[in-house]
């Protein structure tokens, strides 16, 4: 009889632990498919990023966009002179060169989280960096001669 006691007794544990379990907060379908590509990034190792972001100059930046106005046409024509030349770079995703920029970007300027992407919108495609002059390989310049 105790022994049967006892099986009741676990098979109630049991169930209750399972039921609980069900109503458990879970996480939406929708909020999960809203994080998009974000969500396989968490996942993913990102690679070094190639520029030595630390070892560069910001005075571009800090001597153009200054608190407490921060100037739209100031502040995103020195970010757009200062990362164009990363275009490329910045915008692989598989690296880590825009967090890595944008650190640095923050630490030297003190910029509210979110300034330039609130600041500098260009439309979809993101900010538009001037085209860069063609490159003039040397035996194109001896043919010339």
């Amino acid at each position: 009889m105790e022994r049967n006691w006892c099986f009741s007794y676990l098979a109630i544990l049991f169930l209750s632990v399972a039921f609980s379990a069900s109503l458990s907060t879970s996480i939406s379908d929708g909020v999960l498919s809203s994080l998009g590509s974000t969500s396989r990034n968490l996942l993913q190792m990102k690679k070094a990023c190639p520029i030595a972001f630390e070892f560069l100059n910001y005075t571009i930046i800090t001597s153009q966009c200054k608190a407490p106005q921060y100037p739209a046409d100031r502040c995103c024509a020195a970010f757009k002179k200062f990362a164009c030349p990363f275009a490329k770079q910045i915008n692989d995703q598989t690296t880590d060169c825009a967090s890595t920029m944008f650190s640095y970007i923050n630490l030297y300027g003190k910029y509210p989280p979110g300034l330039f992407a609130s600041k500098c919108q260009e439309g979809k495609g993101g900010l538009k960096c001037p085209a860069s002059p063609p490159v003039v390989s040397a035996t194109a310049n001896t043919n010339a001669n």
